[in-house]
């Protein structure tokens, strides 16, 4: 007896233990809760933190979410306790229906690591439903021949609860005729109760008899639910209805409209009359069955009523049942099977969208997570995603009905900042059915572009003379980034131009690319300025480029002509030139010598005649500037001539610039001063006040040099008188010739090389005083005999001061101390001018008239000369300093004017290298050259 015991023992914990390993693989695979029914919000269900092994902090940092399919959320995730509490009411009954066990499947998402987690939710019945009759009253007709034992279906309680809490009982109020049995199904265990009469009737006794039907559930507390039955006895009726099939079975597809027939069903009855009419009607029939078909209870056809769909309920069972007129019954029982078609379109739900995504994300980065599911079954529910080939991207299926969507290729936001990605989803049906989902995502910018300009290099044309803070260019740098990485800041290289820094020249406006002008340009001062142009990003890191930009400054007319000769004297009296009245046309009187500082044609002078005292006795040379008589020069031809010559460039607009000078008309310098002496002066107040002024300075002058001659003449005596003791003495200069002294004689002679002279400006108003400088040739002659004769001499170079010297022989004097031949006047132009270029006159009235030409140039005070200091000077020593020589002018020797003659000056380079000078014909022939060029 004990060994059965304990193999019955074993054999029980051998299933134990198998169900515990089933139950525990079961639960590995996935997360199972259970929650009763009908809990209030917040309900906690169970800890989900604890259970995917994660932290509180860790639920939001990871992004832990519910995700759940076609139905609404029944659950919530409590991110502050880490539980699964309940999103509302849970009615089990609603979701479940009759189900033995009611299981909600969900998934739980692990966003950062893109892990799905099965969650299963068992949710509990509670008895909160009464048993419910579908009639409140109930009428059953019993003929009154029906044998004792003869059974009468009653209508079944519904109690939506299930297991203890569902229906358990039916109970019968007491009475003498009838007893209450209950039938159990066997197919699906369905309790079914039925009146059984125990005694036969009589209607005479009892026509109607009254009965109650209560059903019980089993749960706590009991719930029940009544029905009244009125029992009717009828008149003898012994044939009830038969159907012709005991169950009905109909497949239907889906999509019929409504009013569809679907089939008819049939029951006869032998007997006539009332009792063999058969009426029909659905007896066992759920409340949302109901609705959905209709029964014609006269002919049994079933139709439906409404839409049906596969996808809410796939089987429907009923019963009909038929009844005559003598209240037999029958009942059979229809099967509809509802057939899947393709009438759902896939379903797409985006479960993650990571958008924007950085334009250097790495291949196989994931952009969306989405869910593609169809309600159909079988292969119309079977469901197929695709993206458009030439997009960068690549669809993954993930797991189940999940999938991913992957770059596989590198984004460059410069090409496309913005993509519209449309995912497919098409089941297998046919046809088949499918889904467009439009995902936008964006590119986020990177700083991978420097800015670019449109040129390599830029050339900028300034005239000069430009405001200063004037615009004067602007660049522009494009930078195919966005927001700040496209935000171009400009600026300029440090450099230094002629030793200041480039910023002191120009600025940039860092924003627009402006170019501005801090000073103002002078084309004469510089014609050209370099730079570099920076171009940076406002990106991290900056990115940048460089360009070069040429500034090129154009010449204006902004610089008069300036006139080198005849250079004005500074006390505001006009010069003085000598044309001979022998003079024929064409005579070279002058020359106007002018330079102006621009370039080009601003630079390009022309010179006319402005103003003359007797018109057409003179012209200038267009071109030239050379001042020549225009005629013959009568008798009647006043002595002083006043011209007025005009320089003017060809600039826009032309500037110019003039020169008055005068010109004396004589063959001789006594004869210019006869004729200045026989002008009558104006009976002007101003003038007579004028002239006593000047004859005043004349005397003064008179005096100082009278004293000078005085002391010059005791200076003499005194060194006489020393080289007298040393004759005495017989120092060994007896063989001295007396030519080698000086005495009273020669210094008068030396004496008579100066005069005063009085001529008159431009202006008859003022008059001014010429001091004539000592004759060049004279001072030599008497330099050579002051050397020869005596030990100790005055030399006029050093004008006043007077210095002993010890008699050191002198080598003879150079016989050509004037110009070169080249140099001497000439005829130039002039046919009445011979080769050796000799002054026209006697060698004193040459002398007179050079001295008076030096004098009326130079200042009264200091009498310095315009056309002194030597040879090669042109006369700008008193303008531009002693030092001041044609090396330091452009070449204009062909401008150079000798006073008195019709020659030019030229280089005096012809002698000193040996070549033959040339003549006056010749230096016209040259002069013609250049006023050509």
């Amino acid at each position: 007896m004990a060994a059965p015991r304990n193999s019955l023992h074993r054999r029980r914990l051998f299933l134990l233990c198998l169900f515990l390993g089933r139950l525990w693989e079961t639960g590995a695979s996935q997360i199972r809760y259970s929650v009763p029914e009908e809990t209030e919000k917040g309900y906690v269900v169970g800890n989900i933190s604890k259970d995917l092994g994660l932290e509180l902090r860790e639920l939001a940092e990871r992004g832990v979410r519910i995700i759940s399919r076609g139905r609404t959320q029944l659950f919530a995730l409590n991110p502050r306790s880490g539980s699964l509490v309940t999103a509302g009411r849970i009615d089990r009954e609603e979701l479940c229906a009759q189900s033995a066990r009611c299981l909600v499947n969900f998934k739980v998402l692990v966003e950062d690591r893109v892990q799905l987690h099965g969650l299963e939710i068992e949710v509990t019945d509670i008895n909160d439903n009464n048993p419910k009759f579908q009639v409140e009253n109930l009428e059953v007709k019993i003929n009154e021949i029906a044998l004792p034992g003869t059974r009468y279906p009653l209508p079944e309680a519904v109690d939506p609860d299930v297991g203890l809490n569902s229906l358990q009982s039916y109970q019968l109020s007491p009475n003498n005729h009838f007893s209450l049995e209950v039938q159990t199904a066997d197919d699906d265990g369905a309790v079914s109760p039925e009146l059984v009469l125990e005694r036969a009737l009589d209607r005479e006794e009892e026509a109607a008899h009254y009965l109650v039907l209560i059903a019980t559930d089993g749960g706590e507390p009991r719930r029940s639910s009544t029905v009244h039955i009125r029992v009717t006895v009828l008149d003898t009726n012994d044939n009830a209805p038969v159907f012709a099939q005991p169950i009905y079975r109909v497949k239907v597809p889906e999509n019929v409209p409504p009013g569809t027939r679907l089939l008819t069903v049939s029951a006869s009855d032998p007997d006539e009359g009332t009792n063999g009419e058969v009426a029909y009607k659905f007896w066992k029939i759920s409340e949302k069955q109901s609705p959905l078909f209709q029964l014609n209870e006269n002919t049994g056809e079933i139709s439906t009523a409404k839409s049906l769909d596969y996808e809410e309920c796939a089987f429907y069972d009923m019963e009909i049942q038929a009844e005559d007129g003598g209240a037999l019954k029958d009942r059979t029982k229809l099967l509809i099977s509802v057939e899947d078609v393709n009438d759902n379109r896939p379903e797409v739900t985006i479960t993650s969208l990571f958008s924007p995504v950085r334009e250097d994300a790495p291949q196989g980065t994931i952009i969306v997570l989405f869910n593609a599911h169809d309600r159909d079954s079988g292969k119309n529910g079977q469901v197929v995603c695709s993206i458009e080939e030439i997009l960068p991207f690549q669809l993954e299926k993930s797991v189940e009905d999940y999938y991913r969507l992957l770059t596989v290729q590198n984004l460059d936001r410069e090409k496309t900042s913005e993509y519209n990605i449309t995912v497919t989803a098409t089941d297998r049906g046919t046809p088949p059915q499918s889904t467009e989902i439009h995902i936008t995502l964006h590119v986020v910018d990177v700083n991978d572009n420097p800015p670019s300009f449109s040129q390599t290099s830029y050339s900028v044309y300034l005239p000069e003379n430009n405001l200063r803070g004037t615009s004067i260019f602007s660049v522009t740098a494009h930078d195919p980034d966005s927001n700040e990485n496209a935000r171009v800041i400009y600026s300029l290289e440090e450099d230094t131009i002629q030793g200041a820094p480039l910023s002191s020249y120009v600025s940039i406006n860092s924003d627009t690319g402006v170019l501005f002008a801090l000073r103002s340009f002078d084309y004469e001062q510089f014609r050209d300025l370099q730079m570099q142009v920076k171009a940076s990003d406002s990106g991290d890191p900056p990115l940048s480029t460089n360009v070069s930009l040429s500034i090129f400054v154009l010449d204006q007319n902004d610089n008069v002509p300036e006139i080198l000769y005849p250079a004005l004297p500074t006390d505001g009296s006009t010069g003085v030139e000598l044309a001979p009245r022998s003079a024929e046309p064409g005579y070279l009187v002058t020359k106007v010598v002018a330079v102006d500082r621009d370039s080009g044609q601003n630079a390009w002078l022309s010179y006319r005649l402005l103003k003359a005292s007797e018109p057409g006795l003179f012209s200038v040379g267009l071109h030239t500037g050379e001042v020549r008589t225009a005629r013959a020069l009568l008798d009647r031809d006043a002595i002083k001539q006043s011209l007025v010559v005009a320089v003017q460039d060809h600039g826009q607009p032309p500037l110019s610039a003039t020169v008055t000078f005068t010109v004396a008309v004589a063959d001789s310098i006594p004869d210019v001063l006869a004729d200045l002496g026989n002008l009558d002066s104006p009976a002007n107040p101003e003038d007579s006040g004028l002239t006593l002024y000047l004859v005043v300075a004349v005397a003064a002058v008179s005096c100082v040099f009278l004293a000078f001659v005085i002391v010059l003449l005791a200076l003499r005596l005194r060194h006489w008188h020393m080289s007298r003791l040393l004759q005495a003495s017989g120092s060994g200069l007896t063989g001295v010739p007396a030519s080698q002294f000086v005495g009273v004689d020669g210094v008068r002679a030396f004496l008579q090389t100066y005069s005063h002279e009085v001529s008159l400006t431009a202006d008859s108003r003022r008059s001014h005083v010429i001091f004539p400088q000592p004759n060049y040739a004279d001072t030599l002659i008497s330099q050579e005999s002051c050397e020869k004769s005596e030990p100790l001499c005055v030399s006029d170079d050093s004008r006043f001061p007077i210095e002993d010297t010890p008699f050191v022989p002198q080598a003879p004097p150079n016989t050509d101390w004037r110009f070169s031949q080249a140099q001497r006047p000439g005829t130039s132009g002039s046919q009445n001018g011979d080769e050796t270029g000799t002054w026209p006159n006697n060698q004193f009235d040459t002398e007179m008239l050079q001295a008076m030409i030096l004098a009326s140039a130079s200042e009264a005070a200091d009498g310095s000369s315009t056309l002194g200091g030597g040879a090669g000077t042109m006369g700008l020593s008193a303008r531009y300093g002693p030092q001041f020589t044609l090396q330091h002018v452009p070449d204009y020797r062909q401008n150079v004017y000798i006073p008195g003659s019709n020659a030019t000056l030229t280089n005096a380079a012809g002698k000193r290298d040996g070549k033959t000078p040339a003549g006056g014909n010749g230096n016209k022939k040259k002069s013609g050259k250049k006023e050509k060029k």
